[in-house]
């Protein structure tokens, strides 16, 4: 059996904002264009892309578990929930599947409750600040990791 060649981009609440919220902090990009950059990015490696962006916990949760089945990764930003939600990071650690966490603005240099992430310690990939181009940064070295080879 072959491994799945399946990443799930996983945006969660307010990114189907993107272009329009904030775009001093996030850009004038789109979820749409962000999902365009991520399949582009994927298919490079031989990859695809299935992506979902909720503002419900429960959706999100779903997508994650159903991802165990026929994905070999999960690229998410996690918007709030970042910050908030334990249940998510448990959703994650319990496919076990390697993950990248990634964040438009560096969440360090943000707002103080925006600096603890609970998907911190269960994802192998950590990319923030780099804008919508760290999209394509995590899925680079998200399949790095998955294929076994080196990133810089």
């Amino acid at each position: 059996m072959t491994a799945p060649r399946r990443l799930l981009l996983v945006n969660g609440p307010n990114l189907n904002l993107l272009g329009a919220r904030e775009p001093t902090v996030y850009g004038t990009a789109t979820l749409h264009d962000v999902e365009a950059l991520a399949v582009e990015t994927a298919a490079a490696h031989g990859f695809e892309v299935r992506a979902v962006q909720s503002n419900h916990e429960g959706v999100l949760l779903d997508a994650i578990h159903a991802a165990g089945e026929d994905c070999a990764g999960i690229v998410i930003n996690p918007g709030g929930l970042t910050h908030t939600s334990i249940v998510l990071r448990d959703a994650l650690s319990g496919v076990a599947l390697p993950v990248a966490e990634v964040h438009i603005s560096d969440i360090a240099q943000r707002e103080s409750f925006r600096q603890h992430s609970y998907v911190a310690d269960v994802a192998v990939v950590h990319v923030v600040g780099e804008g919508v181009a760290g999209y394509a940064t995590a899925i680079d070295r998200l399949i790095a990791v998955i294929t076994g080879q080196a990133f810089g």
